[in-house]
């Protein structure tokens, strides 16, 4: 007689449920976290790769004093953009040689289209306070917007892409964990040479070794887009225009203009301004200074306090009347839910760091790519060991698998085109950044197009190898294109242009040491329905396991 148990076999246990949980919120999203990850993790390093994409701009042996700075760059704007209810400049730093400023234009004024009110933006030499004679280009910054709301559509729907991302990443780490039992463990075994259960190691070292980290950065990317995401909070509690303004005000530094009373006054001294600021929290600690209505009575200057050495993105600043230089306020504190929201947008973006703590974001998050990486690639192994024809894959794994090769060396060759462009595209060119940028994309269209006509594995060790050259090359084409080659930043000491080919070495030789091992491996195939166990994406339980 049969029993109940046999009768009524027992359901999938958690851990069981939660491995296929992890797998598909780790591929369905799987090629856009890699590539988010990526792109952020190089954007901690924005600033510096923006100076190295603008080779015109002198070496900073010395940080130049920011309230003439300040002084230099405002007599500029009052000059060149007479009539702007704002404009706002940041001061460079220790990691910047140039001042990004943007200003309003009125409705009808220069650069307003239709009538209504535009925005202009530009870089300005610290030095002489003129617009910077630089090649046109985004720099980092292309990287650090591709991150988040990626390009060539709306903001607003890139935002909202990284956003579900991040949600099925969060979903991927939880169950994770969740579904992987020795976890722990298993981050001290490593089996080289293996297949399948190599990749799942690496898998798993990478996994646990930053699992807080991961976890960190993906919550906290939710965050910093949170009203986005969920507005109905906020749309509920700020109703009135005055209470909008608080909440402004609580959230950033850049007051908003008044109406204008038509009496022209001069702006008084800038450079007076940000000294009161410097006396109260030190000389290179000054961030930003933004004017509302400049050159009227009612102007008003905020010299707002830098990120660096405080955890937190909650504005602090300093408020003067514009026309005497008068303090009005001092502003240095916040709400305990708005200043919460700055930390966890602080802890995200790192700002806040200093050189070492910078390279650790860097490096941890490096292994977070990795992690994303080895999860892909583990999906095709598993299934290319169990596929009755290794030369005629389901519809699926002819998906993924290009997918993977240019979602993951394609990438990286990609990016490398990018800063190729930035060194080949003539200077003069119209729209010289937006082809640095189209360049991009059509590299990384190429890959695509590479990794589907050749054999996977060809197309794997062409691509890496592809990526090593055009890395190790990039110092040769920066010495050979530019008076800044490796020599002359060694006896400046210019350590952007030093650490960047350097950097760019030291990659070439990660895709060389990965092509070659991917041309020597030799895939052990078995046939489809053999037993044993079979490793889980992303470290977790192997299928058949309670």
């Amino acid at each position: 007689m049969k029993t109940d148990k046999a009768q009524h076999p027992a359901g999938r246990g958690i851990r069981q449920s939660m491995s296929g949980l992890h797998i598909w919120a780790g591929l369905l999203m799987g090629w856009i976290l890699y590539a988010m990850f990526l792109t952020g993790t190089v954007s901690y390093f924005k600033d510096e790769l923006s100076q190295w994409m603008r080779p015109e701009l002198a070496h900073q042996a010395e940080l130049p004093d920011p309230a003439l700075v300040a002084q230099r760059i405002a007599d500029e704007l009052v000059a060149s953009v007479p009539g702007s209810p704002q404009w706002s400049m940041r001061l460079p730093d220790a990691r910047t040689n140039s001042v990004y400023a943007f200003w309003r234009t009125a409705p009808g004024g220069a650069g307003a289209e239709g009538g209504r009110r535009a925005f202009g933006e530009a870089n300005f030499d610290p030095a002489t306070g003129g617009k910077v004679t630089a090649r046109d280009t985004l720099g980092g910054d292309f990287f650090y917007r591709f991150h988040f709301q990626f390009h060539y559509m709306p903001a607003l729907w890139g935002r909202w892409i990284a956003g579900a991302a991040a949600m099925f990443m969060l979903v991927a780490i939880v169950s994770g964990v969740i579904t992987h039992k020795k976890i722990f463990v298993d981050f001290f075994t490593f089996r080289g040479g293996k297949g399948q259960r190599s990749w799942l190691d690496a898998h798993n070292a990478l996994s646990v070794f930053g699992l807080p980290f991961h976890f960190m950065i993906t919550y906290t990317g939710l965050v910093t887009l949170m009203a986005l995401y969920m507005p109905w909070g906020e749309q509920m509690a700020i109703k009135t225009q005055a209470e909008r303004q608080q909440m402004t005000a609580e959230l950033n530094a850049f007051i908003q203009p008044g109406k204008p009373s038509g009496q022209a006054v001069p702006l008084a001294p800038v450079a007076e301004m940000v000294r009161h600021a410097q006396e109260r929290w030190g000389h290179d600690t000054i961030g930003r200074v933004t004017a509302t209505n400049p050159g009227d009575a009612t102007a008003r200057v905020a010299v707002a306090r830098g990120e660096s050495g405080r955890v937190s993105m909650s504005p602090q600043y300093m408020l003067f009347e514009g026309t005497t230089g008068r303090l009005l306020e001092v502003r240095e504190g916040v709400g305990s839910a708005a200043e919460t929201r700055g930390v966890l947008y602080a802890l995200h973006l790192g700002r806040f760091s200093d050189g070492v703590t910078r390279w650790l974001y860097f490096l941890v998050s490096l292994m977070g790519t990795a992690m994303v990486g080895t999860g892909l690639v583990m999906w095709t192994v598993k299934r290319r060991q169990k596929l009755a024809d290794p030369e005629r894959p389901h519809i699926g794994f002819r998906i993924v698998e290009p997918l993977n090769i240019a979602g993951i060396a394609g990438l990286s060759v990609a990016m490398t085109a990018y800063l190729w462009g930035n060194r080949l595209l003539p200077a003069g060119m119209a729209e010289r950044a937006a082809w640095e940028i189209h360049l991009f994309f059509a590299v990384w269209a190429l890959t695509l197009g590479h990794a589907v006509l050749r054999p996977a594995k060809a197309a794997w060790i062409e691509q890496l190898w592809a990526a090593a050259a055009l890395l190790a090359l990039l110092p040769v084409l920066n010495a050979v294109t530019t008076d800044r080659p490796l020599w002359h930043s060694l006896s400046q000491g210019d350590w952007v242009f030093i650490g960047t080919d350097l950097m760019c070495w030291a990659l070439a030789a990660l895709h060389a040491v990965l092509a070659v091992r991917t041309a020597r491996h030799q895939p052990k195939l078995r046939a489809a329905g053999a037993t044993g166990r079979v490793g889980v994406i992303g470290g977790a339980l192997e299928e058949g396991r309670s």
